[in-house]
């Protein structure tokens, strides 16, 4: 019990910050799922997709920068669900804001050792489907392991392979140099645009996978505890890296179209390494495809040191199952949460990649981004007593372009996915229903004789 007590370390700062998110949104994603969205679009003309999801992602940014800044707490929109909705059902809104990231939180994680795990393939190709997903799981397991450190030491492993993803990334953007050929990476089909249902579901699907790839710009809130001086190192942190790896993703794309047609990259399950196999033969090949499985593992290792504190701050406010809020005695982490986190993480990986990725954002939206666009305006009207180190710029535009943005990803999302989502949330107000009874929390708290009065 004396371990509940303690307190976490203040060790990261801008750098740590800037690194964290980057590595988070820059895992597999743009190197496995840049086919899909070619795919979706049916050739070049996929990067719409790409810039609507930056404009998404630059909007939701300052969200998350206002209410990080404004409503400080280790969590991230676990708080800021929770005070933006206290006068209402701001204890329901979080208990539901944990349950969802229960399943979505370990998918996205999941999804970046699936992704690993395939892109290895490519150098180990006698690798079946079974074999992927058992090395996904015990990939799982030693990350799990390597987060018994403290926070000073994963940020250095953070830093250290947000440089191989730097490494990486400009590694593929120079053969695309190299080798450029712009009738290649311009040659957009004739009459690729009609305004049809048609078109609008395909840019609904690219836009929604260019949303999962940016995933992560907003990964340093979820642990502010352990930041020096959040009010300056959020905002920076979330825009510098939104901002960068939305341009980056974008040079990439197109340089990579440029040295390969459009239709044979929608077939490749590893184009990253079959571009260099293609140029430099197959030892290069190789090497590069370490290099991204290492970048994929930036954002698996990012995400879980920050996936583990949102269970951990909701059970030490009495929000959530208490067992969740034990810090480690040595390692000052907290450890039941990143075992719980952990652990779902691994189970998780034994499903296919496809169903993953359309699981992370069906169950997510609803609560989380579209709860917190809602909350940051709820806000702005009850608490405008609030100190807020930063304000959200051309307020409420960029609110009004998330807002619009999330919900067509969410009904581009797919019938199966939309019910997955709902049927998450209903569960969860199920669960919710027994632990505000056990626990004598609204709707079923006590009436004191002054409150019926």
């Amino acid at each position: 019990m004396a371990a509940e007590g303690k307190s976490l370390d203040r060790n990261l700062g801008l750098l740590h910050a800037t690194a964290s998110n980057m590595v988070a949104m820059v895992g597999i994603g743009p190197f496995i799922t840049f086919p899909l969205i070619i795919s979706a679009m049916g050739g070049p003309q996929a990067i719409l997709g790409w810039i609507i999801g930056a404009i998404i992602a630059i909007s939701d940014g300052q969200v998350w920068a206002e209410l990080s800044t404004s409503i400080p707490g280790e969590g991230g929109s676990y708080v800021y669900l929770r005070e933006a909705y206290r006068r209402f059902f701001g204890k329901f809104i979080a208990f539901m804001f944990i349950w969802s990231f229960l399943l979505s939180g370990p998918l996205e994680i999941a999804s970046g050792l699936v992704g690993m795990m395939q892109y290895v393939s490519f150098a180990v190709p006698w690798l079946t489907v079974t074999h992927i997903r058992v090395l996904a799981f015990c990939a799982g397991v030693v990350t799990i392991v390597l987060h018994y450190h403290r926070i000073t030491f994963v940020g250095v492993v953070t830093i250290t392979l947000w440089v191989v993803m730097l490494a990486t990334v400009a590694l593929t953007i120079a053969v695309g140099f190299t080798h450029f050929n712009a009738a290649n990476a311009f040659d957009v089909p004739k009459g690729w645009f009609s305004f049809s249902w048609g078109f609008v579901l395909g840019l609904g699907s690219a836009t929604l996978i260019a949303m999962y790839d940016l995933l992560g710009y907003y990964n340093i809130c979820y642990v502010e505890e352990e930041v020096k001086d959040p009010a300056y190192v959020f905002p920076r942190a979330i825009m510098w890296s939104v901002i960068g790896v939305a341009i980056m993703y974008a040079v990439m794309n197109i340089l990579i179209l440029g040295v390969t047609h459009w239709r044979i990259v929608a077939g490749s399950t590893h184009i990253v390494s079959d571009i260099f196999d293609q140029y430099y033969g197959h030892t290069v090949a190789v090497v590069m495809t370490v290099l991204v499985a290492l970048t994929a593992y930036g954002s698996v290792y990012s995400l879980m040191m920050s996936y583990s504190r949102i269970p951990f701050a909701a059970a030490r406010d009495g929000f959530f199952f208490s067992a969740l809020k034990k810090i480690h005695p040595t390692k000052h982490v907290p450890h039941m949460s990143l075992l719980i986190v952990g652990s779902m993480t691994c189970l998780a990986s034994l499903f296919d990649l496809g169903f993953i990725i359309a699981a992370t954002l069906s169950s997510r939206i609803l609560i989380q981004f579209i709860g917190q666009i809602v909350g940051l305006t709820v806000l702005r009207k009850t608490r405008p007593d609030l100190k807020r180190p930063f304000k959200m710029w051309l307020y409420p535009l960029p609110s009004i372009i998330a807002f619009v943005g999330f919900t067509y990803i969410f009904i581009s999302s797919g019938v199966e996915a939309i019910c997955l989502g709902l049927a998450w949330l209903v569960a969860g107000t199920v669960f919710f229903s027994f632990w505000a009874k056990s626990n004598h929390e609204w709707p079923f708290a006590a009436v004191t004789p002054s409150e019926a009065a």
